[in-house]
């Protein structure tokens, strides 16, 4: 139980990301592909039924006992809330209203966040276009843990705590690793969800708050979604830097486990992914892949040679641009 994990460092590579160049690769042999770098208008109507889903659920659990708070936060609220941040990821590529309307797709984020809590959208969408131009580009990619991530989280214990505690990880690290000034959108991003908090504790109280919270907390953490964190980029082999998952949970997530082809082709809406490999079939049915995010969990906590360090980490040069 208290085993520490043999990995003292993370995996410095001095290559580029591979999905650069597969990408080049893909097109040039299936041209097809670009017919589906457009707009998922689906999306649109999905997350606004999430929301309303949302709002039923906090005005049904305002009466009801703590323990059954509890018992619906996690069960229905999680499953929900973790959702809802991958549809952020999605509208964070302009999936929902294409790239000629990319301000719609900023407000319609805000809109969508509102019923995690907590404001998410805005800066999510900054950090996130670094996360795919400088993968594991240090002291940029803020989806790298921290050296006292890899330092503290380092035995069997204290992985399952770190997997406990992802929502806060990813909250805090990116002050740590790659601040940036605020913007206005984010400074709306805020305004917008306070006012729909207080709105929330005014009309249904503290158990509407309290479920909305705990969901998106739970969600993010110990929470069988919450595998696809671990299952992108932790390095289970040596040399794979993305993995890809094609379990049912896709069915919840918007395909976000079909993570190579994600970052082969960021702006194919997640609905369309499924056909990518379909299509590419011979450059994605040998790559490392995985059915079980929960397997993922048991193995991230069980493995001794796997702790937050397992991750490649590139040393970038040249001008690098952040939005």
């Amino acid at each position: 139980m208290g085993n520490t994990v043999a990995r003292e460092d993370f995996e410095w590579v001095y290559t580029d990301q591979p999905h650069a160049d597969r990408r080049k690769e893909i097109l040039a042999k299936h041209p097809e592909i670009k017919a589906l770098m457009k707009p998922d208008y689906n999306l649109i109507w999905v997350v606004v039924l999430m929301v309303l889903a949302q709002l039923t659920a906090f005005y049904l659990v305002k009466d009801l006992d703590w323990k059954w708070v509890v018992f619906w936060a996690y069960v229905f609220g999680s499953c929900i809330s973790h959702s809802m941040t991958l549809a952020i990821h999605e509208i964070s590529h302009n999936s929902a209203f294409g790239n000629s309307k990319a301000m719609w797709n900023r407000w319609f984020g805000i809109f969508a966040n509102l019923p995690l809590g907590l404001p998410y959208s805005i800066s999510f969408k900054r950090y996130h276009m670094d996360h795919h131009r400088y993968l594991g580009g240090d002291g940029i990619d803020v989806d790298i843990p921290t050296n006292f991530e890899g330092w503290f989280f380092c035995t069997r214990f204290r992985k399952f705590i770190w997997i406990v505690l992802q929502p806060f990880f990813y909250a805090i690290r990116p002050l740590c690793i790659n601040p940036k000034p605020i913007t206005r959108l984010e400074i709306i991003n805020l305004l917008a969800q306070l006012a729909f908090d207080v709105a929330i504790y005014y009309l249904w109280g503290v158990k509407s708050m309290f479920y909305m919270l705990a969901g998106s907390v739970l969600g993010l953490g110990l929470h069988p979604i919450s595998g696809h964190f671990i299952a992108e980029h932790y390095m289970f082999l040596k040399g794979h830097e993305t993995y890809s998952y094609y379990g049912p949970l896709n069915l919840l997530t918007f395909n976000v486990g079909y993570h190579n082809e994600h970052h082969d082709f960021p702006n194919i809406p997640g609905k369309s992914l499924p056909l990518v490999k379909k299509i590419a079939a011979e450059y994605y049915d040998n790559l490392p892949q995985y059915n079980s995010w929960i397997k993922v969990l048991y193995d991230f906590v069980m493995d001794d040679t796997i702790s937050p360090y397992s991750r490649m980490k590139r040393q970038l040069k040249g001008e690098v641009k952040q939005d």
